[in-house]
């Protein structure tokens, strides 16, 4: 077209159509659309399609008859090893893991330009912060909210023990005997305010009806088959704790023992649990948990599902409304654990 670069062989074109979509660098990519372009179009409308100026298309143009396909790279394949190696996004890894902190830095969060001079220092290698941003796509680091957490008050070593315990009572378990992971939750009125998508400009709103009400459910999750046992109240005491006892006892009429693993909370260990307890004939035996441990029992994570997918910014408008939504979502989720039992079994 215009006599603006050579006519090109077949062969040579498809070649050239070839390396530019393997091409990755972008700059280097849309010269080789521009030539590709200029072999049906003419500079004018090669310009337009590809979103340049006309003067960038004769240059990529004189560029490529003087040196041939030479003359489309920017020459930074002779730049040497780039920064952002292994190593270097290896670092930032393990950086972006921990807090500003514990490098000896004030700040309790990180910043980009705060992170490129971190990494300058453990690895000597300094980068623009603009690079930072493509840097942490590519050990696909992301800003979200921190899990708040309460340390265990024991040595590393007691809780270890304890932890080793638990885990031996569950792969030597008795034959007919029962394990379960046992914990409280608490259902709110006002609903907990969440994450959730919304549209550019949008801050969606969620109606709270004011006047809080709270109600409670105790339940445990057996450790093997996954099916779960759950009462409800409208108080959190030594009565909630009791009924799931009961609750457990008639579910599991045949385990001559029920173990049940739970937390460190007082209505675990009242005077009135204890002597329900002994009025159970033994049947039932408590296994505690370090304190602070929320994640080594496994209903915890039941319960952040209970509250993703029915408590989180809901709408409903009273109590009633909200609490058939949760016995709702037990009872479906109770179905999906019996349906795998089932199919363990056979």
């Amino acid at each position: 077209m215009d006599g603006i670069i050579p006519d090109l062989r077949f062969a040579s074109k498809q070649k050239l159509i070839r390396r530019m979509r393997k091409c990755r660098a972008a700059e280097v990519r849309t010269r080789y659309l521009i030539i590709v372009n200029l072999l049906r179009r003419n500079p004018t409308q090669t310009a337009a399609a590809v979103h340049v100026a006309r003067s960038t298309v004769y240059r990529v143009a004189e560029r490529f008859c003087e040196f041939g396909e030479w003359g489309l790279l920017d020459g930074r394949e002779d730049n040497g090893e780039p920064k952002l190696s292994e190593h270097v996004l290896a670092e930032l890894d393990r950086i972006v893991r921990q807090t500003p902190p514990d490098f000896g830095r004030p700040r309790p969060t990180w910043t980009r330009e705060l992170l490129v001079a971190v990494l300058q220092e453990r690895t000597g290698v300094r980068i623009h912060v603009a690079t930072m941003s493509r840097a942490l796509a590519l050990i696909r680091a992301r800003r979200g909210r921190p899990r708040p957490t309460v340390g265990c008050p024991w040595a590393a070593p007691r809780k270890n023990r304890r932890l080793r315990v638990l885990a031996r009572l569950l792969a030597t378990l008795p034959r007919g005997h029962v394990a379960v992971y046992a914990d409280e939750v608490d259902i709110h009125l006002n609903p907990k305010i969440g994450l959730d998508w919304m549209g550019y400009g949008q801050q969606k709103e969620v109606l709270t009806p004011g006047q809080n009400e709270k109600r409670y459910l105790a339940g445990a999750l057996n450790a093997v088959t996954g099916q779960l046992t759950w009462v409800g109240a409208e108080r959190k005491n030594s009565l909630l704790f009791i009924s799931l006892l009961q609750r457990l006892m008639a579910v599991y009429p045949d385990a001559p023992v029920i173990h049940i693993i739970l937390d460190n909370y007082r209505i675990h260990s009242s005077q009135i649990t204890r002597r329900a307890l002994a009025s159970f004939g033994g049947r039932i035996v408590l296994h505690f948990l370090p304190p602070y441990c929320p994640n080594e029992n496994k209903i915890e994570r039941f319960w952040q599902d209970l509250h993703a997918a029915v408590t989180r910014n809901h709408h409903c408008r009273s109590m009633s409304e909200l609490m058939q939504r949760v016995h709702r979502f037990l009872r479906r989720r109770q179905r999906r654990a019996l349906q795998c039992a089932q199919r363990h079994a056979a």
